[in-house]
């Protein structure tokens, strides 16, 4: 039976390179995945998933406001899928993440989607928002803070590197721009700024 696993974490935790690795083991096995990443993140150049320690593979992109399910529909089309895999979930639209579970559902695939859970402010991103409400299964892919406790949030830095509180929710970066902290570090390093 096919289910939608939620995947999630703050920056630089292994997300990717568990999908590549999860990806990975299903080629070894003579089946074919399906992977895709947002269209909007180009770190790793465009329709690539690629992790910090070196490993990548080319991935079909999505965009805001594309269905998701007609997506997986017509590269089933192409051939068997033995599973879905999105990178960046985060990015996600809500009505992207039901299509997900719908695909899931009605063309009894199982997906396994990635991404982060809060932005840099502390809140929800919509798109893990709505997963965290539909998956079947969640798992906490985890990464630690400087202190040594589990990092659960993220802090945004500007160009001189002071924490910034406001801004647009999306923009792309890596270790250059995004610390994962503890809440008690993140509550400290943000002047204890209450979300919302």
């Amino acid at each position: 039976m096919a289910k939608l696993h939620f995947n999630f974490s703050t920056m630089n935790a292994g997300k990717s390179t568990a999908l590549l690795q999860a990806a990975h083991n299903y080629s070894e096995r003579g089946m074919v995945p399906y992977l895709m990443t947002a269209q909007l993140d180009t770190r790793a150049g465009k329709g690539r998933i690629a992790s910090r320690i070196g490993i990548g593979s080319d991935a079909d992109t999505f965009a805001p406001g594309e269905d998701m399910f007609s997506k997986i529909t017509t590269r089933l089309a192409q051939g068997p899928v033995a599973c879905v895999f999105v990178d960046e979930a985060q990015f996600l639209q809500p009505a992207q993440a039901w299509q997900l579970a719908r695909a899931v559902d009605d063309l009894n695939v199982p997906v396994m989607a990635y991404g982060l859970r809060v932005d840099f402010m502390g809140q929800l991103f919509p798109g893990s928002a709505a997963l965290l409400a539909v998956a079947d299964e969640m798992r906490e892919v985890r990464t630690i803070c400087h202190c040594g406790k589990k990092a659960t949030m993220v802090v945004r830095k500007d160009g001189e590197g002071r924490v910034m509180r406001d801004g647009a929710q999306v923009q792309i970066g890596g270790n250059e721009t995004y610390v994962s902290l503890c809440r008690r570090h993140w509550r400290e390093a943000t002047g204890d700024h209450q979300p919302g």
